[in-house]
């Protein structure tokens, strides 16, 4: 098993139509999003490639063909509810995310104990996004999306060697 999230990495704001995109209306600032696989104890595995700020983690995971390589390896994923929609198969499912309610359903004793315990086992994805994001070189980041790419990618190498001392 396998946790799944998305984090926006936060970057210095530049002028100009090309940069509209990397917005995070949720977040209200500039940035960079990425996808992030951790382990059960939030030990990250895999970090994807950078995307504009406004990419939400449903798109992210289907450019990245995340379904896909998560059920050609035989795994399953915990996820929030960013990524309800993604995996359409009820018998076997890959990617589980919790119940929402709306105005017409209010969700059941049963749901709401679900969805307690899929928070508690994805607390340690929200960890491994904290230990990714100590690294002070972060703040510097610019909006160059392949270069974001590669120091992520590095930072995450570093980070595995300093959580696992």
């Amino acid at each position: 098993m396998v946790l799944i999230d998305g984090t926006l990495i936060r970057t210095q704001r530049r002028t100009g139509k090309a940069y509209r995109r990397n917005y995070s209306g949720k977040h209200h600032h500039h940035g960079l999003h990425f996808l992030a696989l951790t382990d059960e104890n939030g030990r990250l595995i895999w970090i994807s490639a950078a995307r504009p700020g406004r990419t939400h983690d449903n798109t992210a995971a289907r450019q990245d063909h995340v379904l896909a390589h998560l059920r050609a390896a035989g795994l399953g994923a915990l996820a929030d509810l960013g990524f309800r929609g993604l995996d359409n198969d009820i018998l076997d499912p890959v990617i589980v995310t919790g119940y929402t309610a709306s105005r017409t359903h209010k969700l059941t004793p049963g749901e709401k104990e679900a969805n307690r315990v899929l928070a508690v086992g994805r607390a340690p994805v929200e960890h491994g996004f904290a230990h990714l994001k100590n690294w002070r070189i972060l703040t510097k980041l610019r909006t160059d999306p392949v270069r974001a790419t590669r120091l992520l990618r590095a930072l995450l190498v570093l980070t595995n060697i300093e959580v696992n001392r």
